[in-house]
């Protein structure tokens, strides 16, 4: 009975953010604005990086991938809703669900260590500026990115692969605006206790390693920082820190409260609220977090626009 029922299962409802129809166009409008501006900032970076040769450096390294990711992972969510809010249709596949699930699960957990790969470079950054070049060698680098790709996509499989071997046999309204697990997890009508608390388990694990990892490495640079008898050593070693930590600020808030708990306890309006911002927002407030912080990125850019300017000058 319960192998019949599931294979039975073809599509899912989004409810989405709101039902409202007077609503329905602003808010394709703004979903819009923002995913452009992501989309932008995000490739935008990218471009930056690979064009300046000053910005091949371990940091700009991370940043790069970092941007990659936050555009994967926006772009698996963030049309879809667009699509909703303008032609209503809020139907999605039982393949496209769960190939959402996926590709979003895969590159916010590549994001958090990241994340943590970046937190230990502005470590060797600061506390061993003399050890640096030997420390955060290119093979470290490549390494620690590919460590973090692998346990995001191992991470997601498992994930993906928990949710949809249930049966569902109950509604099939999904009560979010994309295929996020808990809310894909609620419509089963197997047992999902071990499920649950593998979804738990795992996510724990991910995000508080990586915030381990961050903590102790700003706690050796704030102990560092403390020592420099330098007021512009002092003000250069934040500076190098500070992009950093407003992006995981913004990032792990959201991470925790959103999953580190039983998807009995989530409120549905109140996870979509959370959803949103660090599915759509964060995604557009990375790279303006780097790029406005940031003087070398600031510097590339204008190099590059001076550039297109000469150029358009020849031309024309």
């Amino acid at each position: 009975m319960s192998m019949e029922n599931s294979t039975e299962v073809t599509q899912f409802i989004l409810l989405g953010l709101t039902n409202v129809p007077e609503l329905q166009v602003p808010l394709f409008a703004v979903f819009t604005l923002i995913y452009l501006i992501s989309v932008c900032g995000n490739l935008g970076i990218i471009v930056l990086i690979l064009l300046d040769s000053q910005l091949h450096t371990p940091m700009y390294f991370f940043l790069c991938n970092l941007s990659l990711v936050d555009f994967g992972y926006s772009s698996a969510v963030t049309p879809k809703v667009m699509a909703g809010f303008l032609t209503g249709d809020k139907v999605i596949s039982y393949n496209a669900c769960a190939a959402q699930m996926f590709f979003f699960g895969a590159f916010v957990t590549v994001e958090n260590y990241l994340l943590a790969s970046m937190a230990y470079d502005r470590y060797a950054a600061v506390c061993k500026p003399l050890h640096y070049t030997t420390t955060m060698t290119t093979h470290l680098c490549v390494q620690l990115v590919t460590g973090s790709y692998v346990c995001g996509f191992l991470n997601s499989s498992i994930h993906t692969g928990n949710t949809f071997h249930f049966s569902f046999c109950r509604s099939r309204v999904i009560h979010h605006f994309f295929c996020e697990i808990p809310a894909v997890m609620v419509l089963s009508c197997s047992d999902r206790h071990v499920s649950e608390l593998v979804l738990v388990f795992l996510v724990s694990f991910n995000v508080f390693f990586a915030l381990l990892v961050i903590l102790t490495s700003y706690l050796f640079i704030f102990i560092t920082v403390l020592k420099m008898p330098s007021a512009v050593g002092y003000q250069k070693a934040l500076s190098t820190c500070a992009s950093h930590l407003t992006a995981v600020s913004i990032f792990y808030g959201t991470i925790i409260f959103m999953y580190v708990q039983p998807s009995s306890s989530h409120s549905a309006d109140t996870g979509k609220i959370a959803s949103t911002f660090y599915a759509i927002v964060i995604p557009m407030l990375n790279p303006l977090v780097y790029s406005l912080r940031n003087k070398e990125v600031k510097s590339a850019f204008k190099k590059v626009v001076e550039k297109a300017k000469f150029s358009l000058g020849l031309i024309f």
